[in-house]
């Protein structure tokens, strides 16, 4: 397991929901005899956030906020190759007799797969196995993708630990065979970053972005549930927030 990747990771969920809500909750707990308004108002900013972000209403507007359009079919015609992002794998999976994708590499392989028969051009797939486990996600994609779609893979970069290093990784993998303009696959809020991180790689990125959401609203989305979406968007905010930094 990659020490790096598990100081991001539990740093990032103390930022995101419910972690971020609960936190405030306790330090005004904490302050409540000695700071009896700022304990208030932590207090009441955390139990906001705990209930508004677990609305289904209020993660799809999040989300919304973070998606990129897809390329239109002359753009995608420009791209050399199609480059498609991991997005987790499914550990342990008894089912499959081991690792295998998530359900969110799979919407992504899924896409990818129609591109590549739209438009015939060669597919790397990248991800590593940042969280440890028997395969790299770039293994278990190319498994997929070759046995269940039935399409070939080109490259496959398989050392890779966030979305930055999947862009190094590839563009060198990429360049070496003369291939400078891609067709970034992963999903419409992700895909603001991934592109950023490509493009300072040096690599001209067509955007290819899967899952957008576009269903309309029911009474069932403004009452409380998981935080999925609100997670993914706060997320990618904190992270484009940090890439700024850097």
């Amino acid at each position: 397991m990659s020490t790096s990747w598990l100081i991001t990771n539990v740093l990032a969920a103390m930022l995101l929901p419910p972690f971020n809500g609960l936190l405030l909750i306790a330090l005004g707990q904490l302050l409540w005899n000695y700071m009896p308004r700022f304990s208030k108002v932590c207090t009441s900013l955390g139990l906001l956030l705990v209930v508004v972000l677990s609305l289904p209403a209020v993660g799809y507007a999040l989300v919304r906020t973070l998606e990129v359009a897809p390329a239109s079919a002359t753009d995608l015609k420009r791209a050399q190759a199609i480059v498609v992002l991991g997005g987790g794998r499914y550990r342990d999976a008894p089912e499959y007799g081991g690792d295998t994708v998530k359900e969110e590499t799979l919407v992504r392989l899924r896409y990818a797969a129609k591109l590549h028969r739209d438009t015939n051009l060669p597919i790397l797939v990248t991800g590593g196995k940042p969280d440890g486990g028997d395969i790299s996600e770039a293994e278990a994609m190319s498994r997929v993708l070759i046995d269940e779609f039935t399409v070939p893979v080109r490259w496959s970069e398989d050392a890779s630990n966030n979305t930055r290093e999947n862009a190094i990784r590839s563009a060198f993998i990429l360049k070496r065979d003369g291939i400078q303009r891609v067709a970034l696959v992963t999903h419409s809020w992700h895909m603001r970053r991934a592109m950023e991180s490509f493009a300072a790689q040096g690599l001209t990125v067509i955007p290819a972005p899967t899952r957008f959401y576009r269903e309309p609203l029911t009474l069932i989305d403004f009452l409380p549930s998981t935080y999925v979406e609100s997670r993914y968007a706060i997320h990618e905010w904190i992270g484009i927030l940090w890439y700024l930094v850097r």
